[in-house]
């Protein structure tokens, strides 16, 4: 018989962690964090929701909240890594008086480490004119300024003029920067390489973790059936799977669209959902999952992570190779400032934009401010990286953070949105923190939001997490109707103070199957936008409604942290 830590093939998963160290763990957490209160409409004690006990029971497969305990930079871990000295941008030609162009001699001392195998690029306390994009190309080179409050990057051009105007995705004269690249811009060479091959031939590549194409990928081996949760998997062939090695988990969806079900959590409403005429959505799968391998024995196989979803034959699960991906890099210690130009309208951005992750693995961005842009954060079929201490600020913004196009297991914590220094355009659009494009297993922590809302744009996220938020609820929702539903499974908000009152997109439990809502202000105005794709009943949850300073644990992440460090343990013994 099958448990939460046994996968589909019986194959044990937990190693030598038994579940009375998991339960002790859990509710160690949950005794130790947040304030007593009395029980809320009877669904908790103590300020302890019914959904946390049942989620320290079954932390892998809980059907509203996913396990996101190792989402994160080298599994959310504390620290980054530490890069030998490599370069000063000075002996490159850099020059901090506001003035001399420094984006050339950046590039070359960020080229000059990666080169040498990787290294710390440092920036000194000044203002350094950048006319260019800084593009951190190269695994293990970390970009380091002084601090976010002495080292400024000025970037006086923006990504149309910089790039070229090369038509768009949208049609008409709408911008292709509208939420796509960074004036600070971490990729892999060969992403570049193949970027800027599709700006020159006017066609806009699609922008998966392989790149532009589908056939960037070779198979490893087959993949038998599994369940969701499960931390072990049985390969065909482990002949060429190695510990630390990084794999893509591939899911392609069959005719009746089961898998896009799956990720809804199944049922009537998802079966009777309309999915052929969701073009966009569509084209967004295969699903495609990177994940490091942890441990080889004979043909088991256990991850990093736990699977995100079931694995089934008629999906023809697989491991493969991917293209080469950024590793190991990060940016920080500095503000980039573009030049305070007025917010365009909706989708016509020329590219302001700030720091952007993409193709990226394991990478990070600390204490790093981005004033005065029109996109700020960036997540691009990025996964396992993390955003900590960063901060968007000055006039308007579009996307303050966004995540698309297949990101997973990303963390943002330490988050700061300001409230525009300048009015926008009553035509312009603001998101908040954004996600889409099937991405999962993301995590947005400890905020504090005086603009935006927990945007949705479309395309089937799901398994998300926002905790320890809060927010002044003025955004909106976007996405085309052809990128298909808002929400899928098991999203989740926890702790979230509602500071305006207003319910749009962050109480979800009349909106997103299989969620949970826990710990939020009463509010009352809801969007007539904001209506359920699917019909029935969506298995939504909904606790300590109204008491967000009483639930315990205060941080979900940082419970389910707790959990993570419990097994992974295990599994290194």
């Amino acid at each position: 018989m099958r448990n939460a830590h046994t996968d589909a093939m019986g194959t044990p998963n937990v190693m030598s962690m038994t579940r009375r160290a998991l339960l002790g763990s859990a509710v160690a957490v949950a005794a130790g964090a947040g304030t007593s209160a009395a029980a809320d409409q009877g669904s908790a004690t103590a300020g302890i929701p019914v959904l946390w006990r049942e989620f320290s029971r079954t932390p892998f497969t809980h059907p509203q909240i996913p396990y996101v305990g190792r989402a994160g930079c080298h599994g959310g871990a504390a620290r980054f890594p530490r890069r030998p000295a490599g370069a000063d941008v000075r002996d490159f030609g850099a020059v901090p008086d506001g003035t001399t162009d420094s984006a050339p001699a950046i590039n070359r001392a960020i080229a000059a480490a990666g080169r040498a195998g990787g290294g710390t690029v440092t920036i000194p306390p000044g203002t350094f004119r950048i006319d260019d994009v800084i593009r951190v190309n190269r695994s293990n080179v970390v970009l380091k300024g002084a601090g976010s409050g002495r080292t400024t990057l000025y970037a006086t051009k923006n990504l149309t003029e910089l790039i070229g105007a090369y038509g768009s995705r949208y049609g008409g004269d709408k911008s292709g920067w509208s939420w796509a690249g960074g004036l600070i811009w971490l990729a892999p060479q060969a992403r570049w390489d193949s970027l800027v091959a599709a700006i020159r031939a006017k066609a806009w590549p699609f922008e998966g973790w392989t790149g532009n194409q589908r056939d960037e990928w070779r198979p490893l081996t087959g993949v038998a059936p599994a369940r969701q949760g499960s931390w072990t998997v049985t390969v065909s062939d482990s002949s060429s799977l190695r510990p630390g090695s990084l794999v893509l988990l591939r899911l392609a969806d069959d005719a009746d669209h089961t898998l896009l079900e799956h990720m809804c959590a199944g049922g009537p409403g998802p079966e009777a959902y309309v999915w052929d005429d969701k073009t966009k959505l569509t084209s967004y799968v295969p699903y495609e999952w990177p994940v490091r391998i942890a441990r080889v024995r004979g043909r088991h196989v256990t991850l990093e992570r736990p699977l995100p979803l079931d694995l089934r034959p008629e999906w023809n699960p697989q491991l493969t190779t991917h293209v080469p991906e950024l590793t190991g890099s990060g940016v920080e210690g500095l503000t980039l400032e573009a030049t305070e130009t007025p917010q365009q309208p909706h989708l016509l951005d020329k590219g302001c934009n700030g720091v952007v992750l993409q193709c990226a693995y394991d990478c990070w961005v600390d204490d790093v401010t981005v004033r005065h842009v029109d996109n700020g954060f960036g997540l691009v079929a990025a996964s396992a990286c993390t955003l900590r201490r960063t901060r968007v600020a000055g006039r308007g913004s579009h996307h303050p953070y966004f995540c698309r196009e297949g990101s997973h297991d990303n963390l943002v914590e330490d988050f700061t949105i300001e409230e525009r220094t300048s009015p926008a355009p009553s035509n312009t659009q603001l998101h908040g923190i954004n996600v889409e494009g099937l991405s999962s297993y993301n995590v947005w922590s400890r905020g504090d939001m005086r603009m935006g809302t927990f945007d949705s744009h479309r395309g089937l996220p799901f398994a998300n997490v926002r905790t320890d938020i809060t927010v002044n609820n003025n955004g909106r929702h976007g996405g085309d109707a052809s990128a298909g539903p808002l929400f899928g499974a098991r999203f989740t908000h926890w702790n979230i103070r509602v500071t305006n009152g207003r319910a749009g997109l962050i109480r979800i439990d009349g909106l997103a199957p299989y969620s949970a809502t826990v710990g939020i202000d009463e509010v009352t105005e809801f969007d007539q936008i904001d209506v359920p794709d699917f019909t029935g009943d969506l298995h939504s949850r909904l606790e300590l409604y109204g008491s967000p300073y009483t639930v315990r644990p205060q941080n979900l992440f940082e419970a389910q942290r707790q959990i993570a460090s419990t097994h992974m343990n295990g599994v290194e013994s």
